[in-house]
């Protein structure tokens, strides 16, 4: 077995995207997700180590100290960090020449060749589902015996072996909770509505549901949904429990829908009750008042759920399969059971005008969640999202993120420019948050719970940063809009 790292590379300051997270951008506040993509394949080699550089304050030159006594070294990409990791490869291989680097990642995925040939440094990458791809480059096996392998021999030519197939039987699956134990500080890790400590994991991938910009069903996971049995998921709570006793306050089904078999969820919950653990999960609106009340008699505190427009043309138009009146009753059955639900939203999809912001805006106060997320349309390569905005020509800039880390409008159209998508998220935190009922929820949190109070404290002064960040991020884009000399003026 070959030594082998498994590494989230160092990044800008707040990176929040090194594996498990949807979102790789930094985010209003200090967010955290758990690296479960580089967790899994770590699971299952022996000997391994997965270090997880953005919320431990790892450096590149602290990177450098570890790699040197490793033989392989596979590291998690994105598209916004991708120019980021691969000069922390060629450190990496310039320290130790015979070092092999490869990536994982959906930008690999989707676009394996191109990275190859554009980044010499690199020495593979694993396309799609990619763990056992992992397994056998540390066993040692030959690369051309490989499936889901793409690669560069000695003369520069590349190479690929048929894609892998999914992953059927996830019970088979070894859990990640030690590789979590050994190598990561769970105290590093925050997300602003989940309790502190907190753990994220998936019992399973892939995801029904065909929402033209959601990233990992169209890259990796695929739309049918694989998951381990209750059973399985049952006994690694009990390891989970076992490892950090009480010291964990909360965990997160971090699965695409966990809810989308919902007898299934209910088994699982049952579980969760037995060995009295707090819970959250990734939601769909679709979930009916009868296993609602279910999960959250088992413990269940909260539904991460998109809502993503209060227009439904939109709706319909990135294939989200729900109706704003489902959103309406759901959001009303969540409120009445108790549970609390962090909604997420997102600006600037096809084809967003100043008027359908307003819908959202106003239908984001009315369902009235507990807390929420504003996001950018990001149109990564490999989503259907991606493929339209080549073809309508809605693509304004290349990049996703900014150098500060913050995302940016990479979609206009005629109807909203890219600084109007950008101007449109900071306008919604602020008609959203600082209204009577939200201020009174947060601070009858901060009332109740003492490291509640010291936490939002933080994540106050932290929020108002990014809503200065964020205007100022719009002043500089309507700047270089004017500076920019219309087709008429060339």
């Amino acid at each position: 077995m070959k030594k082998t790292l498994f590494l989230s590379p160092p990044s800008f300051e707040g990176f929040d995207g090194g594996a498990g997270s949807r979102y790789q951008a930094k985010r209003e506040i200090t967010s955290f997700w758990y690296p479960t993509w580089l967790a899994q394949p770590a699971a299952l080699v022996p000997g391994s180590k997965l270090i997880d550089a953005p919320p431990h304050g790892i450096t590149v030159e602290d990177v450098l100290k570890i790699a040197k006594d490793y033989e392989l070294v596979i590291m998690h990409t994105s598209t916004p960090s991708l120019p980021n990791d691969v000069e922390c490869a060629r450190r990496m291989k310039e320290q130790n020449p015979d070092l092999k680097v490869g990536f994982i990642g959906a930008h690999v995925a989707v676009l394996p060749e191109q990275t190859l040939r554009e980044n010499p440094v690199i020495d593979f990458v694993c396309r799609h589902e990619f763990d056992y791809t992992c397994l056998e480059l540390a066993q040692g096996k030959p690369w051309e015996e490989i499936k889901g392998l793409s690669w560069r021999v000695p003369d520069g030519t590349l190479r690929r072996t048929p894609d892998r197939e999914l992953i059927e039987d996830w019970d088979k699956m070894p859990s990640v909770f030690p590789v979590y134990a050994e190598n990561l500080d769970i105290t590093k890790y925050f997300i602003g509505y989940l309790l502190h400590p907190y753990i994220s994991f998936y019992t399973g991938r892939g995801c029904p549901a065909k929402c033209t910009f959601c990233l990992w069903p169209q890259t990796i996971g695929g739309h049918k949904y694989r998951a381990k049995s209750p059973e399985v998921v049952g006994r690694e709570m009990e390891m989970a429990k076992a490892i950090w006793g009480s010291k964990v306050r909360e965990y997160m089904f971090d699965d695409d829908t966990f809810t989308i078999d919902r007898a299934r969820a209910v088994e699982i919950s049952k579980h969760m009750k037995r060995l009295k653990l707090t819970w959250s999960c990734n939601a769909r609106a679709h979930v009916d008042y009868d296993t609602l009340k279910q999960l959250r008699d088992n413990g269940l505190r909260l539904l991460l759920v998109g809502f993503e427009s209060g227009n439904q043309q939109i709706l319909n138009r990135i294939k989200k399969g729900i109706k704003l009146e489902m959103a309406r009753e759901f959001m009303k059955n969540c409120k009445k059971l108790g549970i609390k639900v962090h909604g997420t939203f997102i600006i600037g999809l096809p084809i967003e005008t100043k008027e359908t912001v307003e819908e959202t805006i106003r239908f984001a106060k009315e369902l009235d969640p507990h807390t929420i997320q504003v996001s950018i349309a990001a149109p990564y390569p490999g989503t259907e999202l991606y493929d339209q905005a080549i073809a309508n020509g809605w693509i304004a800039r290349d990049s996703l993120v900014a150098g500060s880390g913050i995302q940016v409008a990479t979609l206009q159209y005629e109807t909203m420019s890219a600084a109007e998508i950008e101007d449109a998220v900071e306008r919604m935190y602020r008609q959203f948050y600082f209204r009577p009922g939200p201020i009174a929820r947060i601070v009858a949190e901060m009332l109740t719970d003492r490291q509640m109070f010291v936490r939002r404290l933080r994540e106050g002064r932290e929020f108002f940063n990014y809503l200065k960040e964020r205007k100022e991020q719009v002043r500089q884009r309507e700047r270089e809009t004017k500076s920019t000399p219309s087709a008429s003026q060339a």
